[in-house]
């Protein structure tokens, strides 16, 4: 079980869930002191506002925290992860229900997470005894594999490259048994994934094609895509100062996948499930590619280049194609690849698209659900003349303002044939500002809607 939570105990401080409609009655309810402290404090119910109250003897008696009414249209699942920092150090359990106590408790526990690496995290922190309605055991394996993927996401670059993240893999994998291959360097010239080679080849620190499968052969087959590029240059297209400074976080789509994965085989899901991790750095040499050269790749499409700070599209299209040669029922892929998906939606919302109706309907069912959201956009197939070349089978950027996120959306499907249903999350993997159950910083996104939609269908 997560060390935040704790067994069952007499002395735990109860949190009150109020409302502005529940608040009298809850405070009608408490002992003398404490109420008398609220009310002198003129305590108002509102979404996040929250108060500790004393008792006789000094301690503390009780805590009350408002959270949005039933109908709120806004309403924020993950909002009493607030709680664990705002709150002394102590042992407390809810009095009353929240809108969601799954959510709660992980927003509790996610809330908590501090990367620290470099620098210690000393304070004690607050502990909370989970109500019976939840499952803990579960809740921690979420847990655990969010701060799996934000740890990996919060490294930076000096300490995370492709060698480095392939050993992350590695140790997951070999914790839930999956057999684990990798391709470097080279080795990937001759086994036929020339884009992530050209793509990887500029830097000292080898790219390389991670590979992992677990589960019963016979089992549906679903196979996940991250992608890996531990730092972005941008290439021979030098990114500007400003954009290059969060680049650490390239290899966000890795990252989570790496956490749904994690949640998947902790949970031990009906499906023989496979990770495709092409982990590069874009760097600037000699033999960087170049704007305008045309690589071959895996599918056998000739691919012109329009730009080298497109890569993720790149590497990812040869790991698809290797990955949709088995014919999965699932290829779900994860990237931070466009600012176009930013503009459109905001750092907080990631693009999704999926032609497959059923499939995308509960994708975003459960991400609402789970507040882990996603909006899907559309594959508009005319938009595909927009990648035209005159010189290679297609361009892998449209050169144009317009629809960045589907043009490279629809370049990544042009690499997918015989998989039953492929979706592409277009992420960000950063929290630009604090919020509950999401600390500033590195974050996982869509693993937790996926892993719910897995849970459904496969559980």
């Amino acid at each position: 079980m997560h060390p935040l939570l704790a067994t069952a105990t007499d002395a735990a401080i109860p949190i009150w869930f109020t409302t502005k409609e529940s608040a009298a009655a809850i405070l009608d309810g408490l002992p003398l002191a404490a109420r008398a402290f609220a009310e002198a404090q003129n305590f108002e119910s509102g979404a996040g506002k929250h108060m500790v109250l004393p008792g006789s003897d000094g301690s503390i008696a009780a805590v009350l925290f408002g959270i949005e009414n039933a109908e709120a249209r806004h309403r924020d699942l993950l909002l009493p992860g607030k709680l664990v920092t705002l709150l002394p150090a102590a042992t407390y359990r809810f009095a009353n229900a929240p809108h969601d106590a799954s959510l709660a408790v992980l927003g509790w526990l996610n809330g908590a997470w501090r990367f620290t690496r470099y620098k210690k995290n000393d304070g004690r922190q607050p502990r909370l005894v989970p109500p019976d309605s939840v499952d803990p055991a579960r809740l921690s394996m979420i847990s655990d594999a969010v701060a799996l993927g934000r740890g990996l996401i919060a490294t930076p670059a000096n300490d995370l490259g492709p060698a480095e993240l392939e050993a992350a893999v590695r140790a997951l994998a070999e914790r839930h048994g999956a057999a684990f291959t990798t391709i470097v360097g080279d080795d990937l010239v001759a086994q036929n994934f020339p884009m992530i080679h050209a793509v990887g080849r500029a830097s000292t620190r080898a790219p390389r094609l991670i590979d992992f499968s677990w589960g019963d052969p016979g089992h549906p087959k679903v196979t996940l895509v991250g992608k890996g590029v531990c730092f972005d240059t941008g290439g021979l297209n030098i990114k500007p100062e400003s954009a290059m400074l969060l680049m650490k976080k390239d290899m966000g789509g890795a990252a989570s996948t790496l956490a749904a994965a994690a949640m998947v085989m902790g949970a031990g899901l009906k499906v023989r499930l496979r990770v495709l991790i092409p982990a590069v750095e874009n760097s600037i040499s000699g033999n960087a590619f170049r704007p305008g050269d045309v690589l071959p790749s895996r599918k056998g499409l000739s691919v012109e280049i329009g730009n080298t700070d497109a890569e993720g599209r790149l590497v990812l299209a040869d790991a698809l194609a290797l990955a949709d040669e088995e014919a999965p029922q699932i290829l779900f892929d994860m990237a931070t690849l466009t600012g176009a998906a930013r503009v459109a939606l905001g750092p907080d919302l990631p693009a999704f698209f999926c032609d497959d109706e059923a499939f995308a309907a509960e994708m975003h069912v459960a991400g609402l659900a789970q507040a882990d959201p996603l909006w899907r956009l559309p594959l508009w197939r005319p938009y595909d003349l927009l990648l035209d070349s005159k010189i290679g089978d297609v361009n892998h950027i449209s050169g144009g303002p317009f629809a960045g996120s589907i043009t490279a959306a629809l370049f990544m499907r042009r690499f997918v044939e015989k998989a039953s249903i492929y979706a592409h999350a277009d992420i960000y993997c950063w929290n630009n500002s604090s919020k509950p159950g999401r600390p500033e910083g590195a974050e996982v996104m869509t693993a937790r809607a996926l892993f719910e939609v897995l849970s459904r269908r496969f559980g």
